[in-house]
């Protein structure tokens, strides 16, 4: 009997790689593809039943797939890396109140005491 695709247990390792890169990794990637590649048919095919020519209509297909790749890239890279940085400072914090708990120097912080690093 042959091994049956519905019933396999193995994990799907699909990926796709673009010069190197395993894009599936890349953060911001496939939200990014989606919403351009749907903006760009959305905007060509509205052009096209206005207008009814075709190569402009595909013009402005790939020209609003572009805009719209661009602008998404960049928002939604702008707010990882800010939501990335803001985690590496919570992160700091948050090592530096463990090591700082019970000790002489926290006392002086709550107290509102000055105190010097």
């Amino acid at each position: 009997m042959g091994k049956s695709d519905e019933n396999s247990t193995e994990p799907d390792n699909r990926s796709l790689f673009l010069f190197g890169t395993d894009v599936s990794k890349v953060p911001c990637f496939r939200s990014t593809m989606l919403n351009s590649i749907l903006g760009g048919i959305g905007c060509g095919l509205s052009y096209f039943m206005f207008s009814s020519r075709i190569k402009a209509s595909t013009d402005v297909a790939m020209g609003s797939y572009i805009l719209i790749a661009l602008g998404y890239w960049i928002h939604c890279r702008y707010n990882y890396g800010k939501a990335k940085f803001e985690m590496m400072r919570l992160q700091e914090a948050v090592a530096l109140a463990t090591v700082l708990d019970g000790s002489e120097f926290e006392k002086k912080l709550d107290a509102g005491q000055k105190v010097d690093v």
